[in-house]
């Protein structure tokens, strides 16, 4: 096994027979590693069955991987869950077999990784000592969880913590942009990717799993440490875990010297030692050049130039795109991606009220990796083709907020994907066209500005949007 992958499986202290399987393994000549968490739905005869029956499938469609990698995916997941149909009904004892299913695809070469989630299994991004969790457990208890209205500790303890809503086998055909969540994100060098079954995270909080995987050296080591873990802690269910890591080296960019100075210092070097070979001042420290005092300020405009660019085309999640007082340089957030900040260019430069985004111009999905603020009194942004925002594995806030200042914005026939939050809107000043959400925890969430100074009155009115089967036409 690689050192920048590893998987371990364990029986755990109460189940007889192991239902889990993983790969973690490169592929394709080791252009890419493969980590895949595969966990027998626990109760339903045959577990195991689909569970192997997914690990040899997803082996062989990804194997050999080439082309685009998420519909790669997908199309593993589609095969697995077929041949899990098909012996469902070929065995009558199977009748109920399933299986939850994590796949993650690392490229090395250009720091990516690509996943494909069905379940609650899950995947983890480890960036910097903080652990980010990327999937959505596809469960009532994971929705409540993930939204905020259990804590960790509750979900942990909820009584239906295990009923899940989605599986390989649940129903004859899987569709990929409804059942299945996909997603890509930067996948840095030192970032490290974990996949597990719920055996490890029903009974091991966040904060201990990144203690463990923070205070160990090796994959092995804390592949092992965490299955301790959850074997202290009831070992409940069968325990799997995957670590992938990119183990490149972080690029160190040390300061150059100006060419000027280590002349200076080389004559300095060179030139024979007298007792009067140059002045002295202040307890026998040289006295400085005028040289050396205009190139520190040349480098101090310089910086300052540079913090002050990096404010103005990332304006993070404040209204007026600026940092707030208890920020500092080192806080400042990475650059948006190219498909980002070309989008939230065209949003700020919108001239008229229409704004629209054709797929010849954005290559979609558009990841989304912060927050974009809309700061317009109206605006519409409206598709001409497949335009698709995609949460990056780092953005904690919604995909879209709408300032306090607008009015009518519109989003017409655009697809949102993986948001925890997709809109963070202003009392009444959202609309929505043919809009999809998919695998959204919250498509659309409403705050209304009050006068604190002033008596409310009023009330919320029946819901403002409706569900169609097919996209409404314009008259």
């Amino acid at each position: 096994m690689s050192e920048n992958v590893f998987g371990i499986t364990d029986l755990g202290r109460q189940r007889k027979n192991n239902e889990d399987e993983f790969i973690a393994q490169p592929a394709a000549d080791s252009r890419y590693i493969i980590g895949c968490v595969i966990d027998g739905v626990g109760g339903y005869s045959g577990g195991e069955i689909a569970a192997s029956i997914t690990r040899e499938s997803v082996s062989e469609q990804i194997g050999n991987l080439s082309g685009e990698v998420i519909p790669a995916l997908t199309a593993a997941f589609t095969a697995a869950n077929e041949k899990i149909w098909q012996e469902k009904h070929a065995t009558r004892q199977h009748h109920s077999m399933a299986c939850v299913v994590t796949l993650a695809v690392a490229d090395l070469a250009s720091n990516q990784f690509y996943y494909a989630h069905l379940g609650d299994t899950r995947l983890y991004l480890l960036r910097d000592g903080s652990l980010i969790k990327i999937s959505h457990d596809q469960s009532f208890t994971g929705f409540l969880e993930d939204s905020g209205r259990l804590a960790e500790l509750e979900a942990m303890q909820h009584p239906k913590r295990n009923e899940i809503d989605k599986a390989l086998g649940f129903k004859e055909v899987i569709s990929p942009s409804d059942d299945i969540e996909t997603g890509q994100s930067p996948f840095l060098p030192g970032d490290m990717l974990l996949l597990c079954s719920d055996g490890l995270t029903d009974v091991v909080d966040k904060a201990t799993i990144t203690k463990i995987i923070t205070g160990n050296e090796s994959l092995k080591s804390i592949g092992e440490a965490l299955i301790s873990a959850a074997n202290e802690g009831g070992g409940k269910d069968n325990i799997t875990v995957v670590l992938i890591k990119n183990d490149k080296e972080k690029q160190q960019h040390a300061a150059t010297k100006p060419l000027e100075n280590s002349k200076i210092q080389k004559q300095q070097m060179d030139k024979p030692k007298t007792a009067s070979s140059a002045p002295l001042a202040h307890g026998g420290k040289t006295a400085k050049t005028y040289k050396g005092w205009a190139i520190f300020f040349f480098i101090l405009v310089i910086g300052l130039g540079i913090v002050c660019a990096v404010q103005f085309f990332n304006p993070g999640t404040l209204d007026n795109g600026s940092l707030s007082p208890k920020d500092s340089v080192s806080a400042i957030p990475k650059p948006r991606n190219p498909q980002e900040l070309k989008l939230f260019v065209a949003i700020n430069n919108a001239k008229g009220r229409l704004l629209l985004l054709s797929d010849t111009a954005f290559k979609s999905p558009i990841i989304i990796s912060r927050s974009i603020v809309i700061d317009k009194d109206s605006l519409q942004l409206k598709a001409k083709g497949n335009i698709t925002f995609q949460r990056d594995s780092t953005l904690k806030g919604p995909a879209f907020i709408l300032s306090s200042r607008t009015k009518n914005i519109l989003f017409d026939s655009v697809t949102f994907q993986s948001f925890g939050v997709a809109i963070l809107g202003r009392d009444r000043s959202l609309q929505l066209k043919n809009v999809r959400f998919k695998d959204c925890i919250i498509p659309v969430e409403n705050s209304y500005v009050l006068d604190d100074k002033k008596y409310i009155n009023g009330g919320l009115s029946a819901p403002m949007f409706k569900a169609d089967t097919s996209p409404v036409k314009s008259k």
